[in-house]
C-alpha cells in the first residue's frame, strides 16, 4: 500500500509540472531577436541576480531558478541565444542578427508552489516554457487562404499607389511583356518573379513599408530559390476566356498553380504545424520608426498590423478557427523600444498602440481572449534624466548612437492618438537608433517592463 501511495504521489507531482508554448513575432525591425534574448536572459538569472521586480513570482520569493533545456522538436532550429549574447557583449556591443525562420528554445523555470495542496505533494514545481520565434511577415499571408489567384492579383493591383507605385515600375514593365496564354517560359517567369521580390524588399528597405505579400518572399527561410516562391500577381486584364484557356502549361496557368501550391503547402502547413499549437502570443510593434518616416509608412504599418490580427479572429465563422482550431488565450501587444523616448512618453506609446489594434481587440474580447498593450524595452540602451536649459529642467535620454558618439537629447513627443493630416505637417521629433549598453558578463540585461510582460504571460502558471 505505501508503494502504491508513493507512486500516486509521484504521478500527481509530475502532473503538477506545467508546460506553455509562447510564440513571439513581429514585423521586421520590431526587435524580436532582442526580446527573446532578453526574456531568456532574465529568466536564467532568477536564481542568482533576479532583475524582474514586477514579476509576482519574484515578489513572493518563490522563484528558485531557470535553465535552458534541449527543445523537443528536433526538426526545428534552436534559437541562437549564445550568438545573440555574444553580439551584446562585444566591444563595442552590437545588436543581435535578426532571425529569418522559425526557431525554438525551451526554458525550465523552477519555483515553490503557492497552493497548500501543491506544497503537500512537492515543495518544488517546474514550468517548461517553449519560446517559438517566427517572422511576423509570415502571418501576413493568412488572407491568401481565402483568396483565389485572380482575387489576390486584383488586391495587389489596388495597392499600387504612392510609394508602392513608384517602386513597382521596373517589375511592372517586365510583367507587361508576358502573354498569359503563351507556353510557360520558366526562365522568363523566374526573372519577373525575382523583380517582384526585389520590389517587395524595396518596399521595406526604401519605402519604410510593412505590408508585403507574400511574406515568405522577403523572408523565405528554407524555401529560398524554390519554384513555389517564384510567382507574382497578374497585372493585365483577365477575361473569362483567358482564364478558361490558360491551363497549367501556359504562363498564367503556371503562376496560378504555384500560387495555389503556396497557399496549400506553405501557408496552411505553417499554421497547422506551428500556430495551432501555441498557447500564448506576443506581437511586437515598432511604432516609432514609421513615425520617423512619414504618413505613408505609418498607415502601411497600421495595415500590416490589421493583417496580423486576421490570425486572431476566433469566431465560429473565422477561417483560422475552421481550419486549425487554435487555443491561444492571451495576446500581448508590445510597443518596443520604449528606451528611445523619455519615460513620460510611455503612456502615449501604449495609447497609440491600443488605437492601432482597437478593432481586433474588440473581436478578441468578444471571443473571450485576453489582450494587453504595453510598452517595453527588451534591452534598455539609454538612461533617462534631465538637462538644464536656461534654468529649467527638461526630460532627456543619455546613450550612445550607432556611430559610438555619446548623446543627451529629447527625441520628441509620441502622439497619444492616431495622427491626422495636421500632425504630419507639424511633427517635431526624431527617434534615433542607439547602440546596446555595455553589460558585465555575469549581469542580467537592463530592460524596461520585461517583468510586467512576463507576469502577464506566465504569472498565472506559477501556482
Amino acid at each position: 500500500m505505501p508503494s502504491v501511495k508513493r507512486r500516486v504521489k509521484q504521478w500527481v507531482s509530475r502532473g503538477a509540472d506545467r508546460h506553455v508554448r509562447l510564440a513571439v513575432t513581429g514585423l521586421s525591425r520590431a526587435g524580436k531577436t532582442a526580446f527573446i534574448t532578453s526574456l531568456i536572459n532574465q529568466l536564467t538569472h532568477l536564481g542568482t541576480q533576479p532583475n524582474l521586480p514586477l514579476l509576482q513570482l519574484v515578489q513572493q520569493g518563490r522563484a528558485l531558478g531557470a535553465r535552458r533545456e534541449p527543445h523537443p522538436h528536433m526538426h526545428l532550429p534552436a534559437f541562437d541565444y549564445e550568438n545573440a549574447m555574444h553580439a551584446l557583449q562585444m566591444t563595442p556591443p552590437t545588436w543581435p542578427s535578426p532571425t529569418r525562420d522559425v526557431s525554438e528554445v525551451r526554458v525550465a523555470v523552477r519555483y515553490r508552489p503557492q497552493s497548500a495542496a501543491m506544497r503537500a505533494l512537492n515543495d518544488m514545481a517546474t514550468l517548461y516554457v517553449d519560446i517559438v520565434d517566427y517572422p511576423g511577415e509570415w502571418l501576413l499571408d493568412l488572407p491568401l487562404l481565402s483568396q483565389s489567384y485572380p482575387q489576390w492579383s486584383q488586391k495587389q493591383t489596388s495597392m499600387l499607389t504612392g510609394k508602392r507605385a513608384e517602386l513597382a515600375k521596373v517589375w511592372q514593365a517586365k510583367a507587361a511583356q508576358l502573354d498569359p496564354l503563351a507556353p510557360a517560359d520558366e526562365k522568363q517567369l523566374a526573372e519577373v518573379a525575382a523583380s517582384f521580390t526585389e520590389f517587395l524588399h524595396a518596399c521595406k528597405a526604401h519605402g519604410g513599408l510593412h505590408w508585403v505579400q507574400p511574406g515568405r518572399f522577403v523572408l523565405p527561410g528554407e524555401l529560398a530559390g524554390a519554384p513555389v516562391v517564384q510567382f507574382f500577381p497578374w497585372m493585365g486584364a483577365l477575361t473569362d476566356d483567358i482564364k478558361a484557356k490558360a491551363d497549367k502549361h501556359t504562363n498564367y496557368g503556371l503562376l496560378k498553380a504555384r500560387y495555389d501550391y503556396y497557399c496549400e503547402h506553405v501557408v496552411a502547413q505553417f499554421y497547422r504545424e506551428h500556430f495551432a499549437k501555441i498557447d500564448r502570443q506576443v506581437i511586437l510593434v515598432d511604432t516609432l520608426q514609421p513615425l520617423n518616416v512619414g504618413p505613408d509608412a505609418f498607415h502601411d504599418m497600421r495595415l500590416a498590423v490589421e493583417q496580423l490580427m486576421q490570425s486572431f479572429k476566433y469566431g465560429k465563422s473565422g477561417l483560422l478557427k475552421r481550419l486549425f482550431s487554435p487555443r491561444i488565450d492571451k495576446v500581448l501587444f508590445a510597443a518596443t523600444k520604449a528606451d528611445h523616448v523619455t519615460p513620460e512618453q510611455h503612456p502615449n506609446m501604449v495609447s497609440l498602440l491600443q488605437q492601432i489594434v482597437h478593432q481586433a481587440w474588440q473581436q478578441a474580447a468578444f471571443e473571450g481572449i485576453e489582450m494587453r498593450c504595453q510598452s517595453v524595452a527588451s534591452v534598455a540602451a539609454t538612461t533617462p534624466g534631465f538637462v538644464d536649459v536656461k534654468g529649467t529642467q527638461h526630460a532627456a535620454l543619455k546613450g550612445e548612437l550607432d556611430d559610438g558618439s555619446g548623446v543627451t537629447l529629447y527625441p520628441g513627443d509620441v502622439p497619444n492618438q492616431l495622427p491626422d493630416a495636421d500632425f504630419w505637417q507639424h511633427q517635431g521629433f526624431d527617434f534615433p537608433s542607439f547602440r546596446p549598453p555595455h553589460v558585465p558578463l555575469d549581469a542580467p540585461l537592463p530592460h524596461i517592463r520585461m517583468d510586467k510582460a512576463l507576469d502577464y504571460l506566465l504569472g498565472d502558471k506559477f501556482r
